[in-house]
């Protein structure tokens, strides 16, 4: 059986866990984001697979998403656990089910793409105009239309729970209220929108990070406060 005191630095490492974790996945999904968009963006349906630079960028950014995801789903297993017993079962659930969503359309999208390209990579001729803008439209619209939208709830549930509990600041809160709408209503007006969320979690876990380092440690068998702020 666990010990109280182990039970309290359980506790304490809990916020750098999910720390680490968000920063992993902002950097790596953030990557992998820019990477498509340098290469895809601006190109024909059919150009950036007949170039075969293009094709490696998007390749090394398709590979990149599935360990973005893994540190999400850990970010978010961290972060829960971190809350504990004060966590309010309404947005709990949404806080959840909209992160596991956003992390399955991520990954469907991410399949979508690669096997395009793996199937113009193998294979000759490579696939239709007519194949191709339709896979890129379906890639599309699970990134910018659904997936966003779902980091969008997320991000929604993230900040409320956090305010209440006083996790994080009132300005980083503001932020992500603002980067929720941004990604609800204005998805469409730039390819550059999606990196918001990614930002946005860097700088909640940068915040998680530095808060949890200038706690003082507690005592044995004393447990770490949900709130701090």
């Amino acid at each position: 059986m666990a010990t109280p005191s182990g039970r309290a630095g359980a506790e304490l490492r809990t916020p750098r866990a999910a720390a680490v974790a968000g920063i992993v996945f902002a950097v790596l999904l953030g990557t992998a984001l820019v990477l498509l968009r340098l290469a895809v963006s601006g190109s024909a349906a059919t150009q950036w697979l007949g170039n075969h630079r293009q094709r490696a960028i998007v390749a090394i950014a398709l590979n990149l998403v599935p360990f973005a995801g893994i540190a999400f789903l850990w970010f978010i297993g961290v972060a829960r656990d971190r809350i504990g017993a004060l966590e309010d079962k309404f947005f709990a659930t949404v806080f959840l089910g909209s992160g596991l969503l956003f992390v399955a359309m991520l990954f469907v999208d991410a399949a979508v793409a690669g096997g395009v390209l793996v199937y113009a990579t193998v294979h000759t001729p490579a696939p239709s105009r007519e194949v191709l803008v339709v896979s890129r439209q379906i890639t599309y619209s699970l990134l910018n239309v659904f997936a966003m939208r779902m980091a969008a709830v997320f991000t929604i549930s993230a900040v409320t729970m956090s305010l209440r509990l006083g996790i994080i600041p009132r300005w980083l809160g503001i932020l992500g209220y603002a980067t929720a709408f941004v990604l609800l209503v204005t998805i469409g007006i730039t390819p550059w929108v999606t990196l918001l969320f990614p930002l946005w979690i860097l700088l909640f876990s940068i915040d998680t990070l530095i808060t949890n380092m200038r706690s003082p440690r507690p005592a044995p068998g004393i447990a770490e406060p949900p709130g701090g702020r």
